[in-house]
């Protein structure tokens, strides 16, 4: 009884229930992370290769969706970086620019989650000391302590609905999972939620790529992360992947696009998806070949093929990218003949491949249907669908038709909070907002709202 007649002296009740109720709050903001359970499975197209000493792991929280990929040599490599653009996010990069001649690095990791993810690169670097594959000891001509460096890219913001980042948990999942030879293609890993060619408004959805050559005993393997705020071009000037405005031509060039923009840019009445003054697109890449090379020549080779991708995004190293490459060398092979600038320009063609296997299938742009179901029973799915704690859309029917309007912090994807936005029925129980990026909605029987349904849906349950 005495301790509980000073804590009540002590602690008014008004500041008990402020100190509950902050508990609670801080309890709701680490719940969305906490909970997650990484996904190692991947789908869809994949690059395989034979080169034993290069493990690829990937995994993702669907959630998000974000992800991490996690390139791992159990046997040591060489690296070296390269950092163009303006807002680089890495680890350990320093350290490698001393340009040390030892065979030190164990992993390179690429996050999602912008600076968050950063997280995801030591605790690779945790997981090769837990599971003792490297030490604490840093004696002897090559130290035993785990080197693990790695990059960003953003996927917050317009991309989705919640601030889910890649965390410890997911990149030790990813590094677990690694294995020779097989490099999943377009939306895996850290490509699970990127974009490229918001320079132009493109808007597109992208991914991660990769390419392998081999000639003789020569091996060189490119992996990219395209988030770039260029678009992707081929060899022959086209943009594999664009959503355009009206007015522009079916097989629309980088040249078009180019020769455009000026005028199209000064005349835009609608806005970029994402502000182009900010750091929020980056192009994170590995190439690899099992030639030796110095320090010298390893650091001349990333930024040469570095430079190289310049034709393969456009435009490239802009203020609003953090565009990084590592190179690496695994130091296998050692052809006096080869002249470390043919290797580059080799490679450089790889690279140029790897690019442009990123891509994924696009979102078709889906149209409204030519007459809504009469009656159609719109009182089961009116009401709040909360994403996250950030955004929740407010759904309501006026006159048979349905509407959408943002009443959480944020927007969702093209519904705002200034008005409300009709939502065009498609089929029974699916509808579009009609615009010029892909916005489709689905209610499910169980009460879910799924925005985007596929590789980037959003889910959010019906407050009740």
């Amino acid at each position: 009884m005495q301790k509980h007649t000073i804590l009540r002296a002590k602690y008014p009740a008004t500041s008990i229930v402020c100190l509950l109720l902050s508990l609670v709050s801080a309890a709701s903001h680490t719940e969305p992370q906490s909970g997650l359970v990484p996904h190692t499975a991947t789908q869809g197209r994949f690059l395989e290769f034979d080169w034993p000493v290069i493990h690829i792991g990937t995994a993702t929280y669907e959630e998000g969706p974000t992800g991490t990929t996690v390139f791992y040599f159990p046997e040591r490599a060489q690296v070296a970086v390269d950092v163009r653009g303006g807002g680089p996010g890495t680890v350990n990069a320093a350290y490698m620019d001393l340009g040390y001649g030892l065979k030190e690095l164990d992993t390179i990791v690429v996050a999602g989650g912008s600076w968050y993810g950063l997280e995801a690169v030591t605790a690779v670097a945790s997981a090769l000391k837990d599971d003792g594959i490297r030490d604490g000891n840093a004696f002897g001509a090559s130290p035993n302590i785990a080197m693990s460096v790695g990059s960003i890219v953003f996927d917050f913001g317009s991309r989705r609905l919640n601030e889910i980042y890649p965390d410890k948990k997911l990149a030790q999942a990813a590094f677990r999972a690694a294995q020779p030879g097989r490099f999943p293609l377009g939306a895996e890993g850290a490509g699970r939620n990127v974009r490229t060619g918001y320079f132009f408004r493109c808007g597109a959805r992208s991914g991660q790529g990769g390419a392998f050559f081999q000639h003789g005993e020569l091996k060189i393997a490119a992996f990219t992360v395209v988030n770039a705020i260029g678009v992707v071009t081929d060899r022959e000037g086209r943009v594999p992947a664009c959503y355009g405005m009206p007015d522009w031509p079916d097989n629309l060039t980088v040249n078009e696009l180019h020769r455009r923009y000026p005028v199209d840019r000064m005349s835009a009445t609608d806005e970029s998806p994402v502000p182009m003054k900010t750091s929020q697109n980056t192009t994170i890449s590995v190439i690899v070949t099992n030639q030796t090379m110095s320090p010298a020549e390893l650091e001349r080779f990333a930024a040469q093929v570095h430079t190289s991708m310049a034709r393969a995004i456009q435009p490239f190293a802009t203020i609003a990218d953090g565009d990084v490459l590592y190179a690496v060398s695994t130091g296998e092979i050692n052809n006096p003949t080869m002249y470390s600038g043919e290797v580059g320009a080799i490679a450089s063609e790889v690279m140029w491949d790897a690019v442009l296997s990123s891509v994924p299938e696009q979102p078709p742009l889906v149209r409204a249907a030519a007459a809504a179901s009469p009656g159609e029973p719109y009182d089961t799915i009116v009401g709040d669908y909360r994403f996250s704690e950030l955004a929740t859309l407010r759904i309501s029917e006026s006159g048979g038709k349905l509407f959408g309007v943002a009443v959480g912090d944020r927007a969702v994807m093209a519904i705002g909070h200034d008005q409300e936005v009709e939502l065009q029925p498609v089929e029974s129980g699916r509808f579009v907002v009609v615009g010029r990026y892909p916005m489709t909605i689905r209610f499910t029987e169980n009460g879910e709202l799924i925005l985007n349904e596929g590789r980037w849906e959003q889910r959010a349950p019906r407050l009740r």
